[in-house]
């Protein structure tokens, strides 16, 4: 596995009219009714071959989004180009596991912008204002305000190798390495200046060892807490995400003439 982090890209808007999804496509989506048929059209037409739960999350994600536009009477076009944005805007949001959420939302104003403007040839007008505004909402209830929880399944943990060193310790050679997928490394940094401050210049190897063991106790118990809580943290985010009524939607819907 690669111990390099990506750092989030410049993403430059484009249409996306037909991209991911064609007519054909569509077809085969508005026939089908129930949401394992859903689920396994959409599998097909996007390829999503990964684990669970990365697999259930991503095709729920597909399916709300084919249900908003059934709702709103979208046309077959403008479902096609709201998918493809909904895949790129995510796909931009995983692409590093870095918080990049300002980035990734301004990137989806701006392809939904290419969608609503018409300036061929770099837009058009597949939705109108109010369709527009319905859709950003859309997208930053169902999305935006969930974007760690996709982030968090999506992308590799960053794993922390830390390294302790105790100065006037005969025989430390060695460090001593500890890991974690999540820790404050100034707070431990501190700890361990404090420790070092606090130890008296003519303390036996006995208290030497005792200390040192205090110290790698310490850190041993801030990381399995820290990392406790943020797994804790992220399951209760999810079983609020599962329990939770979809989120309310404009009530004036979107007019087609």
């Amino acid at each position: 596995m690669s111990t390099i982090t990506e750092v989030p890209q410049a993403l430059k808007p484009k249409l996306m009219l037909w991209t991911d999804v064609n007519y054909h496509d569509m077809e085969e989506i508005e026939k089908m009714q129930s949401i394992p048929d859903l689920e396994s059209a959409l599998c097909r037409v996007f390829g999503v071959d990964l684990p669970e739960p990365k697999r259930g999350v991503l095709l729920e994600l597909y399916v709300q989004t084919v249900l908003f536009c059934r709702e709103c009477n979208f046309k077959k076009e403008q479902t096609s180009a709201l998918l493809s944005i909904i895949k790129a805007t995510h796909e931009a949001n995983v692409e590093t596991l870095l918080n990049n959420i300002e980035q990734c939302f301004k990137y989806c104003k701006e392809l939904l912008l290419c969608h609503s403007v018409r300036r061929p040839p770099f837009s058009i007008n597949l939705f109108n204002s109010e369709e527009a505004t319905c859709i950003l909402n859309y997208i930053y209830n169902r999305y935006v305000r969930h974007y760690k929880l996709y982030k968090y399944i999506f992308t590799p943990q960053l794993k922390l190798d830390l390294s302790l060193t105790y100065s006037g310790i005969p025989g430390q050679d060695e460090p001593t390495m500890e890991n974690s997928s999540a820790l404050d490394v100034e707070n431990v940094m501190e700890k361990e200046t404090e420790a070092s401050i606090g130890e008296p210049e003519g303390a036996t190897l006995g208290s030497q060892s005792e200390l040192k063991g205090l110290i790698e106790r310490e850190v041993r118990e801030q990381m399995m807490l820290m990392s406790g809580q943020m797994d804790q943290r992220m399951k209760d985010i999810a079983d609020q995400h599962k329990s939770a009524p979809d989120s309310p939607q404009p009530k004036q819907k979107a007019k087609k003439h």
